[in-house]
């Protein structure tokens, strides 16, 4: 499940689900129509826009998830009950060769290979879409900030010290969701 955070302004207003942070949103909204909301998706750091218009129950329906329409059963070669999806591959002989001799046939052996290329990734992959996430927001909201290009550089660079240092004269709320974004980039365990 997806969390997003919104912000009024540079202030925090909340975390949580999509329909918690639509309701927040909506019920500063109606306290003071036209206020600056920004809602951000936690996973990606991009700016989500939710219709907050009608009732409360209205704005529920519309992030209600949807149910998947069944499609007609046609029977396709494979495992499809599994999630198996057929495709053309390209490889050269020598590849065809050993995939032939593993046991369990070439298709087992590729979505292995896939499986452990995945999980050897995961850290390295946690660590990007960390920075990326991390990265989008401060644009959004601190761009024109003091340190903003320094503070990137640190981001990616992995130098949480300077980091840190850089975004210590930005806003409370908006500097500790950035930091809470930013830190599986500088894990290093």
């Amino acid at each position: 499940m997806s969390s997003f955070t919104g912000f009024h302004g540079e202030k925090f207003l909340a975390s949580g689900t999509a329909t918690e942070v639509a309701l927040a949103a909506k019920a500063l909204l109606s306290d003071y129509p036209g206020a600056d909301v920004l809602i951000f998706n936690d996973a990606t750091g991009r700016q989500t826009d939710f219709n907050l218009t009608g009732s409360e129950a209205e704005v529920l329906e519309r992030l209600a998830p949807k149910p998947q329409e069944a499609a007609p059963e046609k029977r396709a070669p494979g495992r499809p009950r599994l999630g198996v999806v057929a495709r053309e591959i390209t490889l050269l002989p020598r590849q065809w060769e050993w995939l032939s001799e593993q046991p369990g046939g070439a298709s087992a052996t590729l979505r292995k290979l896939v499986d452990a290329a995945r999980t050897a990734d995961m850290p390295r992959e946690q660590i990007r879409r960390a920075k990326t996430a991390a990265d989008r927001f401060m644009m959004a909201m601190l761009g024109d900030k003091p340190g903003y290009e320094e503070a990137a550089r640190a981001l990616y660079a992995g130098d949480a010290k300077t980091f840190k240092s850089r975004i210590s004269g930005w806003p409370k709320d908006l500097r500790t969701h950035l930091e809470r974004l930013a830190a599986p980039a500088f894990d290093t365990n």
